[in-house]
């Protein structure tokens, strides 16, 4: 599984890195991005309720 942050849809709700430390961080300007794009197994359905529960749907995984 590969994630993405969307810059351009992202508001800084924190709501990811809130669910999913391990893979999203909020940078020093507000905003989220994933830390490695390339998500292990075990992280897996800790990145996806960060996908569902983030409110400007600016997570896409590939």
């Amino acid at each position: 599984m590969r994630v993405f942050v969307d810059d351009d849809s992202c508001r800084g709700h924190g709501v990811c890195a809130a669910l999913c430390p391990s893979v999203f961080t909020i940078t020093d300007g507000g905003y989220a991005e994933a830390a490695t794009s390339e998500i292990p197994a075990n992280l897996e359905a800790s990145v996806n309720e960060a996908i569902a529960g983030c409110p400007e749907r600016a997570i896409h995984n590939a």
